[in-house]
């Protein structure tokens, strides 16, 4: 197909794209701003608790926002690589040589750096689009649906409680820590000239 004869692209598609790439090149000189782009989502999720406990309602649309929340946060914790699945993977197939890529769980072990399955900015970025639709939803009464809502929280409170005590068992068996908090940092001695 001609490039020249190929049919232009209509005005809305332009203005799509425009939007896209003005969202995007935000989105990009955004990234920096670690600290900021945190308090920016901290205070949409407040926001967003205030505005439903004081109309007293979208306790379901809530409860998705919570599990989405906490889904996407075990994704930010986990290793991308899975110690256990490759110790299963080498149990298997021991007569190979390929270890791929597996955090050190003895001493001797060479050490390996914590890769995530959900990069911090996708984590971010994930959690303020869920928390931005969270709060549309509050604007349409037809998503008020009405549920004993203690009843969710007794659940959500016992799903935390169960998958967080999973995922830190996960972490001390295979002794890996998602955050800097206590990890050494090595710094290079300034010669004095």
């Amino acid at each position: 197909m001609d490039i020249a004869n190929s049919p232009k692209p209509s005005r809305i598609k332009k203005t799509y794209r425009s939007i896209v790439q003005k969202y995007n090149s935000t989105i990009s000189t955004l990234t920096p701003y670690t600290l900021y782009r945190w308090i920016f989502t901290i205070s949409l999720i407040i926001i967003y608790l205030v505005r439903t406990f004081s109309l007293k309602g979208w306790y379901i649309v809530t409860y998705a926002l919570g599990i989405y929340l906490l889904n996407i946060f075990l994704a930010f914790l986990s290793p991308k690589f899975d110690p256990a699945l490759e110790m299963d993977d080498e149990d298997e197939d021991e007569d190979e040589d390929d270890e791929g890529l597996v955090l050190p769980v003895h001493e001797d072990d060479e050490f390996k750096p914590f890769i995530r399955k959900l990069p911090e900015f996708k984590f971010w970025h994930s959690a303020t689009r869920a928390t931005i639709l969270a709060l549309i939803c509050t604007l349409f009464k037809f998503l008020d649906i009405p549920v004993f809502w203690p009843i969710l929280v007794i659940y959500f409170i016992g799903l935390f409680g169960i998958t967080m005590k999973r995922q830190i068992k996960h972490m001390i068996k295979y002794k890996y820590v998602p955050m800097d908090i206590g990890k050494k940092h090595y710094t290079i001695p300034k010669s004095s000239e």
